[in-house]
């Protein structure tokens, strides 16, 4: 009986792919040095280590020399990467570190960044920079402002080659942020309106409420309000704060500003999200106001961090005010009733943090 192709050709092909993978994890870690004309007290050869970190399943630190790692880097600041976890030569990690000195805004400034190349790292062996930079090119820079200046390094740490499948459908990421922003911007379906600052914002009820509790209670729980015709009024705030904050609840992200307008922002946004108990946000205005801080901004941060109860940003405050001069510069400028006055608490800290280094 002659062979039939019938079932053969009626069956779909297998389809399978594969790729053959190096398993990689970046990350990086900042290092401000606070206080930097007193860390030159330290003798050439000697470091100061940076708090540990973890990347790629390993531990780190950072070691700082700022009198240079040898004798003849003297006039050099050094900095070095180093592997805390005990591992042999057998076990080395690979790892490539990119040090960059940042400008005040927070971007690596270009004649001041370094590469290595691809690295062993294991026990007594660590990599970095003997002449990082000189210190009297760092010290006549704007990049050292209030005797502070910050180091990034970006680290990837590899791994082996390994044999991964790959799917043959591609999902692509979730892009619910995008039509609930569309349904901000759309209005359909909205059920209540703002007047914030002369303007008039649309919003829906449930999503207001699934993102913060303060609305929740608002429109559905006892201090629920008659809000069904009448625009809810806030005052005391912009009316682009207001817009930003909206995007950021339907969205989760923030929408695009300009740099010089990030700092304004922030302020304003940190006070509606502590407003509004939304915790996310309220983290990110913390993060973004504690690269900001200086002797000029200094006054608005700790009342900021006191007022609305910000343990990161109040952190950041006490870290700056640990140097005696910046300390100086607040009071000499704000008087120290201002700090009695509105900040009690951080006035507090600081004291028991000079205590405990004396």
């Amino acid at each position: 009986m002659p062979t039939s192709s019938h079932e053969a050709g009626d069956s779909l092909p297998s389809v399978s792919a594969s790729s053959i993978v190096a398993s990689a994890v970046c990350g990086y870690h900042l290092l401000k040095i606070v206080s930097y004309s007193r860390t030159k007290e330290v003798p050439n050869g000697k470091s100061i280590e940076s708090s540990p970190f973890q990347l790629g399943g390993r531990t780190w630190h950072l070691r700082y020399y700022p009198n240079g790692n040898k004798k003849g880097d003297t006039d050099y600041i050094s900095v070095f990467l180093v592997l805390d976890d005990a591992v042999t030569e057998a076990e080395a990690v690979k790892a490539q570190a990119k040090f960059s000195l940042l400008d005040q805004q927070g971007n690596p400034v270009p004649s001041y960044t370094e590469r290595t190349t691809t690295n062993n790292y294991a026990v007594n062996k660590t990599w970095g920079y003997d002449r990082f930079i000189k210190r009297d090119e760092l010290e006549e820079s704007e990049h050292l402002k209030d005797d502070s200046f910050t180091i990034k390094v970006d680290i990837t740490v590899l791994g082996l080659f390994h044999g991964q499948v790959t799917p043959s459908i591609v999902v692509p990421p979730s892009d619910l942020h995008q039509h609930l922003g569309d349904l901000l911007s759309s209005k359909a379906g909205a059920d209540v309106e703002f007047l914030v600052g002369g303007e008039t914002f649309s919003a829906h009820r449930y999503v207001l409420a699934a993102r913060s509790p303060v609305f929740k209670a608002e429109f559905f729980g006892s201090m629920e309000e008659s809000t069904t015709k009448n625009a809810i009024r806030i005052d005391d705030m912009e009316a682009q704060v207001f817009s930003a904050l909206l995007t950021f609840m339907y969205t989760d992200t923030l929408p695009d500003m300009k740099q010089e307008e990030e700092y304004h922002m922030a302020q304003h946004l940190l006070v509606a999200a502590d407003m509004y108990d939304l915790g996310r946000l309220k983290l990110i205005c913390e993060d973004k106001l504690s690269n900001h801080i200086d002797r000029s901004s200094m006054a608005a941060m700790v009342t900021l961090a006191e007022q609305h109860h910000c343990h990161g940003l109040k952190k950041a405050c006490l870290v700056f005010l640990s140097s005696s001069a910046n300390l100086n510069a607040l009071i000499e400028s704000e008087g120290l009733e201002f700090l009695t006055k509105h900040c009690p608490g951080l006035l507090k800290d600081l004291l028991l943090s000079k205590v405990v280094a004396c």
